[in-house]
């Protein structure tokens, strides 16, 4: 059995969390190349890496097909995007940090928070579910709810909800979204839609904004009312930001 320094070491946690958002995004075993591309090293270090989570009992090989998280390597998983985000929450809820900066902070003390000081923030923070780009804490329990959501490319005029969650891989489109005053939370109105790929021209309150692009498949939605249109593609689980 791998002792517990093994096992929380920088370089497996975050490792497992990659591993665990890759396998988020499409239910399938995930291959080295694109665990590659999102740690952004290369496949042969990869390789090398997984052999050692495969010898902790935290991954498994899928013949010609990747590999997967075992329940132990879900845990850890899990347990570290809770450190993630529950940090993400309390720089900016707490501490005012601006939604554009948590990330990169979290990132480096996600390895080192102590289990008593995650439930001293949690209880601070009232038990947030959600950080502030609105991705779902996981539970004490490590249990993780993922609401079913559009991206905001695939609607049509008329339809209308709520802004739940954004991508924050982009820091520069997380201020933009702040100089707009444009936060989860926040109910819309898609007023109209430029055709060949164009805008989106969406009501937040009183102030129409331009949104497309990058921006709007960034961003995701609950609906009041789907379209047709809209109801045949665009349906997505989960958000791909860093953490």
């Amino acid at each position: 059995m791998a002792t517990q320094d093994l096992l929380r070491s920088q370089a497996v946690e975050d490792y497992s969390k990659a591993i665990f958002s890759l396998e988020s995004r499409s239910q399938e075993p995930v291959a080295t190349s694109a665990l590659a591309q999102r740690l952004g090293i290369t496949p042969g270090s990869v390789s090398a890496m997984l052999k050692k989570l495969d010898e902790l009992g935290l991954i498994t090989h899928v013949p010609y097909r990747g590999v997967r998280l075992t329940p132990e390597g879900r845990r850890l998983a899990l347990e570290v995007i809770r450190h993630h985000r529950l940090l993400e929450s309390y720089l900016a809820d707490a501490l005012g940090m601006p939604w554009d900066r948590v990330h990169d902070e979290a990132e480096v003390l996600e390895h080192v928070l102590s289990e008593d000081l995650e439930q001293l923030i949690a209880a601070k923070l009232g038990h947030p579910t959600v950080d502030p780009h609105g991705d779902p804490i996981p539970s004490a329990e490590l249990e993780l709810e993922e609401r079913a959501t559009h991206s905001m490319e695939s609607l049509r005029p008329g339809d209308e909800g709520l802004f739940v969650r954004v991508s924050d891989s982009d820091p520069a489109m997380l201020r933009y979204l702040a100089g707009c005053g444009i936060s989860p939370g926040d109910r819309f109105t898609v007023r109209d839609r430029q055709p060949f790929g164009g805008p989106l021209f969406v009501l937040f309150g009183e102030r129409e904004h331009a949104i497309g692009g990058q921006l709007a498949g960034a961003m995701h939605v609950e609906v009041d009312q789907v379209s047709r249109a809209s109801e045949a593609g665009g349906q997505n689980e989960a958000v791909d930001g860093r953490d």
